[in-house]
């Protein structure tokens, strides 16, 4: 691979972080809606909460049992956390890989956050922990050739079993 250095693009790029985004309001995330709404953990596809943070299920998962760590507070940066709100939300993250191994027993487990738009985040000003279980051979031709992903599990199955494994 090639490298072409190009210093003066530094300073176009810079225009774009400076450029004020208009964020979502809390009212407008959909994990502070279901944060706040305790009464319906099944509808919101929340699974466990902590003194910190939540799990919550993806309603459009890469496979089953794909879950994510939420702090519970609404901000898109790592570095604007507390000392114990990560510690709350990497300690859930090992619980979650824990109940994901007892439920699932996946081959392996792909875990990460995407910070800011730029870098793949859907929701960019609520920071999330995303959890995909992943089996040998669990890739087929299907996404390559018809665009389509195969989950092989209901989201209401999916929920009673992480559930009752948080619980």
């Amino acid at each position: 691979m090639q490298h072409l250095w190009s210093p003066w693009r530094s300073e176009y790029i810079q225009t774009f972080s400076e450029k004020s985004e208009a964020k979502p309001a809390k009212s407008d995330c959909f994990l502070c809606h279901a944060l706040l709404d305790a009464e319906h953990n099944h509808e919101n596809l929340v699974v466990a909460r902590r003194e910190y943070c939540f799990v919550i299920m993806n309603r459009y998962p890469y496979n089953s049992g794909h879950i994510m760590v939420v702090p519970n507070r609404h901000c898109g940066e790592l570095r604007l956390f507390r000392d114990e709100e990560l510690t709350n939300l990497m300690l859930t993250t090992r619980e979650a890989e824990e109940v994901l191994h007892r439920v699932y027993k996946p081959h392996g487990i792909n875990v990460g956050m995407n910070l800011g738009a730029a870098a793949g985040a859907g929701v960019p000003d609520h920071l999330h922990v995303h959890l995909v279980p992943r089996w040998n051979g669990d890739v087929n031709f299907m996404p390559v050739l018809a665009d389509i992903k195969i989950v092989s599990e209901t989201l209401e199955s999916a929920w009673n079993r992480l559930a009752e494994a948080f619980a």
